[in-house]
């Protein structure tokens, strides 16, 4: 009988469905909190309403919807680009952290991105920062050289100093807004521009500064530090992770753990 293994169910079946299901679930949940996710839920329903029409036999209302379900791929492109574009980020960025495939991992030689002397000094500036209610957003870059970001600031090329950092977020100084950019072991640039998360899970207690450094991270490999005006707390965020409530000892460990390859 021809029927009999209609029902069966392989070990690959189950891997693509839970496969699917994963990238559905990735996808849902970056696009959740924005009108992408309403219009999802409306192709939903007239491809639902097509296959209906189509079991019924309703000739013209099925080629009806048919000729707008045809066009259906190119529409969710058109309408989730932000979202797929965050989803491939994500992936490209887990593989760059993890360094699976990099001949450097598999010869176990260490590089920095940026020196010790440098992140204590950046972790020193923080803590002062903090104890003075300072509010700072500040980004190190890795592989992504966030040349995109640097060009929305003013060019510093400076040295990474405690006191220089300081002077930057300064509540009266001139390019207090925004955020630090460093790279190469230099402060590159000063009253940047980051894009602000759209995540409907992050929590209402976080501002604006915070909301900018989730939207960097989600993007890009960078670590974004920020320093609380309201709270003097210190986080840390890089790709899905958020730290918060660092001493100096802690983000100078963490940022010396993570700044090197």
């Amino acid at each position: 009988m021809e029927t009999q293994g209609f029902f069966s169910v392989g070990i690959l079946d189950i891997i693509d469905i839970l496969l699917v299901a994963f990238l559905i679930y990735k996808i849902y949940k970056m696009a959740r909190g924005t009108t992408a996710v309403t219009i999802f839920w409306a192709i939903s329903l007239l491809y639902a309403a097509w296959v209906a029409a189509r079991a019924l036999n309703m000739e013209l209302i099925s080629t009806i919807l048919g000729q707008v379900t045809g066009v259906g791929l190119l529409a969710l492109l058109i309408v989730f680009q932000q979202e797929i574009r965050r989803f491939l980020l994500y992936v490209g960025n887990y593989y760059k952290m993890r360094h699976r495939l990099s001949l450097r991992h598999i010869l176990k030689r260490t590089s920095r991105f940026m020196s010790e002397n440098n992140v204590a000094e950046l972790a020193e500036g923080c803590a002062q920062m903090s104890s003075e209610y300072t509010g700072a957003l500040i980004a190190i870059t890795r592989h992504d050289n966030l040349q995109e970001v640097i060009d929305t600031g003013v060019r510093v090329d400076g040295l990474v100093r405690a006191r220089l950092l300081e002077s930057f977020f300064f509540k009266n100084a001139p390019l207090h807004d925004g955020a630090v950019v460093i790279r190469n072991d230099r402060l590159e640039a000063a009253q940047c521009i980051l894009p602000v998360s759209n995540d409907a899970d992050i929590p209402k207690r976080l501002g604006l500064r915070h909301r900018a450094a989730i939207g960097l991270a989600e993007q890009s490999d960078a670590l974004l530090v920020v320093v609380s005006e309201e709270t003097g707390s210190i986080s840390l965020f890089y790709g899905t992770k958020r730290l918060e409530g660092l001493t100096q000892k802690q983000l100078q460990q963490k940022l010396n753990e993570l700044l090197t390859i």
